[in-house]
């Protein structure tokens, strides 16, 4: 029984009960996408949450919204929560959906890389770097008994942090000012990447021969800094001794002039991943990305009807 299994941002989900035809006119365009990928389990990100009337928290009205009457509907459906609340975030949560039972759940954020302070290089007191949102770990019930752990992401974009005292009238202060929230930026995503890498390393310890794969974006192309930790492949390592423990980048089975996810300004970049440990990537088949018609994010005007990201699909036997 083969597994298919999708990774796709999006771009923020949501619903506004003043406007349900646009939601709608969103669904029409998503729906034909889940359909195509006929996923069993799909990794979402950039799903946004709502309030219902008499309900304290807010809830994944969108994402449910648009399970109905698609090839999802029905399926196990676990989310991030915002950190250090009990109900999700209003804007980019993580979720996953299951065709088949989800073990348990649980999300990770500082859990195995404390928050670390910066002093601003310009004065000021000191401030933690925290991630913007946490993983999402949920552990499947494959139909032949063995576990499939899913490590879903969205890792910082590459856009300058927030940074004391350095925009002044919604404007930098100066260029050293923007650059060194920009340096905070990376810093935030390579440490992220880290502490997925370090949740995978727990995982390996307790399963040498985990099904592990972790899935989403990162911000990042295959050379880039943070995707490299996650891969930790023996030819950044220079040895062989760790390569059990490696993650495969199985966009590399897709064909190099269809290797991308986004556009921006006409070039071509692969932003989503779906990295495989060894007893999953031996027994993939054939992974495809659905780029076809793919709108340039950097020439959209308005409101986005379907995704600025296009999903990719990794089939294993």
């Amino acid at each position: 029984m083969p597994l298919r299994l999708a990774t796709f941002n999006l771009e923020s989900l949501d619903f506004a009960s003043s406007d349900p035809l646009w939601f709608e006119a969103r669904a029409s365009v998503l729906r034909p996408v889940l359909a195509a990928l006929d996923a069993d389990v799909l990794c979402l990100q950039e799903v946004n949450a709502q309030h219902q009337p008499g309900e304290a928290q807010r809830s994944l009205l969108a994402l449910r919204k648009l399970m109905e009457g698609s090839v999802c509907a029905g399926f196990h459906l676990v989310h991030s929560t915002r950190p250090g609340g009990s109900g999700p975030a209003d804007v980019h949560n993580l979720a996953i959906l299951s065709r088949w039972p989800i073990a348990s759940h649980g999300q990770i954020h500082h859990a195995l890389f404390p928050p670390t302070p910066w002093t601003p290089l310009h004065g000021g007191q000191a401030l933690p770097l925290t991630f913007d949102r946490p993983l999402l770990h949920a552990r499947i019930e494959a139909p032949d008994e063995r576990p499939l752990h899913l490590i879903n992401l969205h890792l910082r974009a590459p856009r300058a942090a927030f940074l004391p005292g350095g925009r002044e009238e919604g404007r930098w202060r100066s260029l050293a000012h923007w650059a060194e929230a920009y340096y905070l930026a990376g810093l935030k995503r390579q440490a992220q990447a880290l502490e997925a890498r370090l949740f995978v390393e727990r995982l390996f310890d307790t399963e040498p021969e985990a099904r592990i794969a972790v899935c989403g974006d990162l911000n990042a192309e295959a050379h880039e800094a943070p995707t490299r930790i996650l891969q930790a492949l023996p030819e950044d390592m220079e040895t062989q001794a760790f390569a059990a423990r490696s993650l495969t980048p199985l966009e590399g089975r897709v064909a190099q002039e269809a290797r991308y996810t986004v556009l921006h300004d006409g070039r071509p970049v692969l932003l989503d991943h779906i990295l495989a440990s060894p007893a999953l990537a031996t027994a993939c088949r054939q992974v495809r990305i659905l780029n076809a018609g793919l709108a340039d994010e950097a020439h959209v005007s308005g409101p986005v009807q379907g995704s600025l990201h296009a999903p990719m699909l990794a089939i294993f036997d």
